[in-house]
């Protein structure tokens, strides 16, 4: 079927960056949202922040890269130069600060202020407060501090990416000298410093400021202002290249810490000419690089605030939920292995307990005498408080066989992986770096076990990584199940990853990069030829162009398309004639979306289900390996689809996307919170009330 024309003028696609960056904007919403709780709030706050920080460290390098290679054509599929993006981007970034400083400013600190917290400038301190932060600074901040200066002597000093920095300039009184010198903001102090009353912090750049004098002895300090650096975080790595791959990423990091080109320059409004042109030709960047802040930089560091003990000025906690299939029984004692020979169990984190199912099914694999061998895919992990690490370092001590595929490729979390997976190692844990060429970002675990004459394999296939930390605070689903052709797949799989195959095939798994796409294609196909096709996919992000060609095709053929997209989406929906019947919506709330759930068919013909890792995007369906399981359960599928309909029904968390690109909220008629009520529905399940 040819593909749906569109008039010329209007792009097929929506850039991908812009899209990101309304994501962001709605993570920002949260934090405008007078009816949130306050440190709730502040919180949306430092997660809109760390999230800009990483969109420039990767995103925007890469486009201002592109430019400086003089890539003038279409770069992305939308048709948009890199030149064009940058402007566009830069025009986005200044309305979303202009939002921030807002929030931050007019709303979010005199709310505090009236609940007993409070941001304090040095200024407004008396002296009794001045008194106390002088002590604590010759205590615990001046010993740390290494004032740099700048003079034929002294090189300017690199600037390491993020870190919170003061620009001094300082007049020798003898000779009238005026020098220009950096002082670090050390990042292991307190981003804001605690007063002794715990309600009253002060910027840890103030406090510092207040005593450049003891750093500077001698000297006139003529002018001091606070200034932050965003460096290139996405260095290539030549895999082909590398002899060892720990080597080659050790190597990466080392670039990245020292060699970084700086991508961004955030400054505040009353930084002076003199310094501020100063720092664009020593960073060797440009005006259209340069960010200035009303507010706070790094406000990262707002994490501090939700911190505290004001439970009244958070959400109510959730205590995720054990299901009755894994509730432990007389003695305390559950037969996992048992329980799923009885039949495959899905969860649903953060609604269903981490501990009580993932944990608990890797912890009884690694004391359980039959067990001959465990393994697993680690891609991002809590490091040594993880269970999971420990039972696999208790599994191999025990003497069982234990393989763990570390992915030091995970962006930013590559030192952290590298240290525990050598502590893995020390236990006796076989642990295989990744393979080259392709980021292994499938969620599976394999165990086998030695039951009745023979060996039985149980795997865990899920859309979220084994972290117990983000398994609270992401939304994700996994399959536990004792299905012999399930188990045969992830051994097959398993040995690709550790040794050499080829092998593209498999009986239930689909594995990316060779088979996740055409499967897809192949039921989005199935459905455009449908007199009642329906498609109904959940996901983190749609960016690859055939997906959404397919998806567009399906569409014209009159096939209904409800797409639940938490953060970038590419295909504009609702045009006459392309995507007529193609609905996007995205939830954004307390925890974050990250399930993968496809649905193909109608309730006539019926439908057929899939979960796992992979998103719609070019780089998880061809350069990652990703697993991705058919649910054919009928219970678990009227599970998956109970999370469907309520976010598709929710009218509290979500937004619709526009066939003109804009984002808007949904109007709230219903009153329905998909966290809130699938909460609900978790609870009810564990008091047998569904």
């Amino acid at each position: 079927m040819p593909s749906p024309e569109l008039p010329e003028e209007e792009p097929r696609f929506l850039n991908r960056e812009l899209s990101w960056l309304d994501f962001n904007a709605r993570v920002l919403a949260l934090a405008e949202d007078a009816s949130a709780p306050l440190l709730e709030r502040a919180k949306f706050l430092a997660i809109f922040a760390t999230n800009l920080d990483e969109f420039f460290q990767v995103r925007v390098s890469g486009l201002q890269e592109q430019e400086g290679a003089g890539v003038g054509k279409a770069a992305s599929p939308d048709g948009m130069t890199p030149a064009e993006q940058l402007a566009a981007i830069r025009a986005r970034v200044l309305d979303l600060l202009t939002r921030v400083d807002r929030t931050l400013l007019q709303e979010l600190l005199p709310a505090l202020e009236k609940e007993r917290i409070r941001i304090e400038s040095w200024s407004a301190l008396s002296p009794e407060d001045k008194l106390f932060l002088s002590d604590q600074f010759r205590e615990s901040m001046f010993p740390v501090l290494t004032p740099l200066s700048v003079d034929p002597a002294h090189p300017f000093p690199y600037i390491s990416s993020l870190s919170l920095n003061l620009a001094a300039s300082v007049r020798d009184p003898m000779t009238g000298d005026r020098r220009f010198a950096r002082v670090k903001v050390p990042p292991l102090l307190p981003r804001f410093v605690p007063m002794p009353d715990g309600e009253r912090f002060v910027p840890l750049e103030q406090v510092i400021a207040a005593h450049l004098d003891a750093l500077f002895p001698g000297m006139e300090i003529h002018e001091h202002h606070v200034f932050r650096v965003t460096r290139d975080a996405d260095l290539e790595l030549e895999e082909e290249e590398a002899d060892d791959l720990l080597d080659a990423i050790e190597s990466v990091l080392r670039r990245r810490r020292r060699a970084a080109m700086p991508v961004r320059l955030e400054i505040t409004p009353e930084m002076s000419d003199e310094v501020r042109e100063l720092l664009i030709r020593e960073l060797d960047l440009d005006e259209s690089q340069v960010y200035v802040c009303d507010g706070f930089l790094d406000l990262e560091g707002l994490w501090s605030l939700h911190r505290l003990d004001r439970p009244e000025l958070k959400d109510e906690p959730w205590t995720p939920i054990t299901q009755s299939r894994l509730v432990r029984g007389e003695g305390g004692r559950l037969d996992l292995f048992q329980a799923l020979r009885e039949g495959d169990v899905l969860v649903h984190h953060p609604y269903d307990s981490f501990a009580t199912s993932v944990e608990a099914f890797v912890e009884q694999a690694a004391t359980d005498p039959n067990v001959l061998a465990i393994k697993q895919t680690l891609y991002r992990t809590s490091g040594r408080e993880s269970a999971i690490i420990r039972s696999l370092s208790r599994a191999a001590e025990l003497g069982k066989q234990v393989v763990a595929l570390v992915e030091l490729k995970a962006r930013f979390d590559e030192e952290a992986n590298i240290t525990w997976a050598r502590a893995l190692e020390q236990a006796g844990v076989h642990v295989v770096y990744g393979m080259v060429g392709l980021k292994t970002h499938a969620k599976i675990s394999l165990v086998v076990r030695r039951e009745g004459g023979g060996i039985r394999r149980y795997a865990h296939v899920g859309t979220g990584n084994y972290n117990h930390v983000t398994a609270r605070l992401y939304e994700d689903v996994g399959l536990l199940s004792a299905d012999d052709e399930l188990g045969q797949d992830l051994s097959d799989l398993f040995n690709g990853l550790t040794g050499y195959s080829r092998q593209r095939d498999f009986r239930k798994l689909l594995v990316a990069p060779a088979g996740v796409r055409p499967k897809l294609q192949e039921l989005i196909s199935r459905e455009a030829q449908a007199p009642d096709g329906e498609i109904v996919l959940k996901m983190n992000s749609l960016v690859d162009s055939d997906m959404i060609e397919s998806i567009y095709e399906a569409a014209a053929s009159g096939a209904v398309v409800s797409l639940i997209v938490r953060g970038i989406c590419c295909l504009r929906p609702g045009v006459p004639g392309l995507s007529e019947t193609v609905r996007v919506r995205s939830i954004v709330g307390r925890f974050l979306e990250h399930s993968r759930i496809f649905r193909f068919g109608s309730r006539e013909r019926g439908h057929d289900y899939y979960i796992g890792s992979a998103d719609l995007m070019p780089r998880n369906l061809d350069r990652r390996v990703e697993a991705v399981v058919p649910v054919t359960d009928p219970h678990l599928q009227l599970r998956l689809d109970e999370i469907l309909e309520v976010c598709r029904e929710d009218d509290q968390l979500a937004w619709e996307l526009g066939s003109d690109a804009s984002w808007s909220k949904v109007p709230t008629v219903r009153g329905v919170n998909a966290q809130l009520r699938l909460q609900e529905l978790a609870a009810e399940r564990a008091r047998g009330e569904r």
